[in-house]
């Protein structure tokens, strides 16, 4: 059986190049939206309802982050280690802001750069990994507070300058007291 004519790709010639635009199936496997149906609405409800359990979600991979971290410190930046650490971060980094914690994001994201472009693992600095981690945990704890945002804003802007010196071989800005 010869394929419908809907079934072929359209193609427009012109003199210096062709346009083919492939045929849309998508009509065929999606249905029609019924009257009074607002399927945008219905997803919202149903994100509204599992909302309820991102507290619970942004605590778990806390802790699965903090795991990954006490691992590190216990067996050293081994390269099974540093993958689940950089998996944990990378997860938190990714799911944080569906799940409504954004400022969470850039420290996850700070603590993957980190890791990533750090050419030998072994010489990260563990109080570092340390401060990424407490930085998340705290910011999670502290969501929602008043200033909440700006600690947060603070704690990042300030691990990613640390990370960045560490990345660039520079040594770390510190105030001198006297």
């Amino acid at each position: 059986m010869a394929p419908s004519k809907s079934d072929l790709p359209a193609i427009k010639r012109f003199a210096d190049h062709e346009v083919i635009t492939p045929p849309n199936r998508l009509r065929d496997v999606v249905g029609r939206a019924i009257d009074g149906d607002d399927p945008v609405a219905r997803a919202e409800a149903a994100l509204a309802q599992l909302s309820a359990h991102f507290s619970g979600w942004m605590d778990d991979e806390c802790e699965q982050l903090d795991r990954a971290r006490r691992n590190v410190r216990q067996n050293g930046m081994t390269a099974r280690a540093r993958d689940a650490l950089f998996r944990s971060a990378h997860d938190i980094k990714g799911q944080a802001p569906t799940l409504g914690f954004p400022l969470v994001a850039a420290v996850a994201e700070s603590l993957c750069r980190l890791i990533e472009e750090t050419g030998d693992p072994a010489r990260i600095p563990l109080d570092l990994v340390d401060q990424h981690v407490d930085a998340v945990r705290a910011i999670i704890r502290e969501h929602g507070r008043a200033r909440a945002e700006v600690v947060a804003a603070t704690l990042t802007r300030t691990l990613r300058q640390v990370c960045e010196d560490f990345l660039a071989g520079r040594q770390p800005q510190t105030s001198d007291a006297g």
